[in-house]
């Protein structure tokens, strides 16, 4: 009984470190804010190359591309940067993330992105990411010193086993 009050503490004490005033508990869109979280900017010419991490063309569009270490903010995390009302969506990392909270969020030039700058902003989670897809998609990339480390934070995250029914 006592480790299963003592996860239970460390489930709720991790909730409140990550600043979210609610938990997704299903796939629908549920809005958190995030308070002051620290955003950069990139662009495919910086980076070198027009492609995310998961494959496909990085995004200018409606939902535009955002590169974070997956395993604070995981692959697909949608969110809106309050006051500007741009939806992001997380498909791509960067090694310079990973271990920060920092979210390099895609720009489709040099100037968007110099003007961007670094930024402390306001943030509302409209649907959190799969840990399980960010985990698959690493995976296959596991050599590489950084991606091991996203991939060891990924796994100390294991889901708290079920409670019993009272």
């Amino acid at each position: 009984m006592r480790t299963r009050a003592r996860l239970l503490l460390i489930g709720a004490l991790a909730l409140l470190g990550a600043g979210c005033a609610q938990v997704q508990t299903s796939n629908q869109p549920v809005a958190n804010r995030i308070r002051q979280v620290r955003t950069t900017a990139y662009t495919c010419t910086e980076r070198g190359g027009k492609r995310n991490a998961i494959g496909t063309r990085l995004s200018s569009a409606q939902v535009k591309s955002a590169a974070a270490d997956w395993s604070r903010w995981p692959l697909g995390t949608k969110f809106r940067v309050v006051g500007t009302d741009e939806v992001f969506q997380v498909d791509d990392y960067g090694s310079a993330l990973i271990g920060t909270g920092t979210i390099d969020l895609y720009k489709k030039n040099r100037l968007e992105m110099r003007q961007w700058g670094v930024r402390r902003v306001d943030i509302d989670v409209l649907e959190w990411g799969s840990p399980e897809r960010s985990r698959q998609v690493l995976a296959r990339r596991s050599g590489n010193r950084k991606v091991r480390a996203m991939l060891v934070a990924l796994a100390k995250q294991s889901p708290a086993p079920a409670l019993p029914p009272f």
